[in-house]
């Protein structure tokens, strides 16, 4: 691997704390995202010149926060006759504002660092923005996700959750990006929770690209959950959401053949889940059920947990499974929840009490396009032998995918079915 796909490679995994560490001297998203890509230029220029840095991300950090700090000094020789600078006559003369200049200690820069992700989401989630914008942001920001991701993940047009990111942006120019006080988190919360879910499952199942899972995307939801359980221990939904994370993450081993090809839930090797997880998953689960009534994460953890406690695919209690979907359509109506439903209904009752569900389902105008409903009905369609109708709805998802793996997958199985 070159020094340029070194540089390109470590600035992916540490982008967002990058841009977290220069939006906290800039208070501009824009320019903070700027800054990050000039790091990451320099890198490309200066590394098969002078070598790899002993600390590739401590390098891209320092050259990020240099960069902001450029940028303070144009804006303070451009600002001098204001106030917050004229009041210290040895930072006016340096050009950098005075609020920032503790950034500069590099020993406080290493004691923040693990930091600037969770503050960076609760930036993003600022109430001064509607909760589609606060998600969208923070997925851009945090997630690394492109625009037609996030589009994805919504259901929405990629325009449309375009220019909601570009206006959230302006909404937050000159806010201060400082990690809020325990009300201002409490305001927050919900929408870092769902922003942090999104990631996960970016990650779990990729929307488009050659790979079906984004482990990067995985590892950083669960260690950001984990942080919020340290942060907020006394809050169900935030050990609901661990739970829910520590449990799916625990299938990823299994999730992929030996060729990269996906393994569906009833056929995965068992024995491949990682215990760890699973048990962790469980204590939290059990922390978020004696905390009052559930909520939507601490319902689909539980329902994750059926899964994790049966030893074979043909011991799933998909009754209790139904139950919990219908809990959590209770509390949360969503075409989406009500497309999982329809899929548990096909196991517990079997495909002809699934069919007309997901027929139904049809209908949404969410779900027009989303490949998952089409594929769900070509499962339904084959179990109840109607072979050509199966290889339409296989047709019809792999066309509908953006992912190559599971469009080869889907493609697949309707040339089996053809055949």
């Amino acid at each position: 691997m070159s020094d340029a796909d070194t540089a390109a490679g470590v600035w992916r995994i540490e982008r967002s704390r990058l841009v977290g560490a220069a939006a906290k001297l800039l208070r501009d998203l824009d320019e903070a995202e700027d800054c990050a890509q000039d790091a990451l230029i320099s890198a490309i220029e200066s590394w098969p010149r002078d070598g790899q840095p002993t600390n590739p991300a401590a390098w891209l950090m320092t050259a990020t926060r240099n960069k902001a700090l450029d940028r303070l000094r144009r804006r303070a020789m451009l600002a001098r006759e204001h106030e917050h600078l004229a009041a210290d006559d040895e930072a006016a003369g340096a050009h950098v504002v005075p609020d920032f200049v503790d950034h500069l200690d590099a020993a406080r820069d290493q004691a923040e660092i693990g930091d600037e992700q969770l503050r960076l989401i609760f930036i993003a989630c600022h109430p001064v923005l509607p909760r589609d914008a606060q998600v969208a942001l923070t997925l851009r920001l945090l997630g690394g996700l492109e625009t037609a991701e996030i589009a994805r993940a919504f259901l929405q047009p990629e325009a449309t959750v375009a220019q909601r990111i570009v206006r959230a942006k302006k909404a937050l120019h000159g806010q201060a990006f400082e990690l809020p006080t325990a009300a201002e988190r409490a305001q927050r919360l919900s929408a870092v929770l769902a922003v942090v879910y999104l990631i996960f499952n970016e990650g779990h199942s990729a929307g488009s690209g050659a790979s079906l899972l984004r482990p990067a995307l995985c590892d950083e939801a669960l260690r950001l959950a984990r942080q919020l359980q340290h942060l907020l221990p006394e809050d169900s939904e935030v050990h609901g959401l661990a739970a829910l994370l520590e449990i799916q993450a625990s299938r990823l081993p299994a999730r992929l053949d030996a060729e990269g090809r996906p393994v569906l839930l009833p056929d995965q090797d068992r024995l491949r889940w990682d215990r760890l997880l699973i048990r962790r998953g469980l204590v939290a689960l059990a922390r978020a059920l004696s905390s009052g009534d559930p909520g939507p994460y601490t319902l689909q953890a539980g329902i994750a947990a059926c899964h994790a406690r049966a030893a074979r695919a043909e011991d799933t209690d998909w009754q209790a499974i139904v139950a919990g979907y219908d809990r959590l359509l209770a509390l949360n109506p969503s075409p989406v929840i009500a497309l999982n439903r329809a899929v548990a209904v096909s196991f517990a009752s079997g495909p002809v009490a699934a069919l007309p569900l997901l027929d139904a389902l049809a209908a949404e105008p969410q779900l027009r396009r989303y490949p998952y409903l089409a594929g769900a009905r070509a499962d339904v369609l084959e179990r109840l032998g109607r072979v050509g109708e199966a290889r339409d709805a296989y047709l019809l998802a792999a066309e509908l995918t953006a992912n190559d793996v599971q469009r080869d997958m889907l493609l697949a199985r309707a040339k089996r079915l053809a055949s």
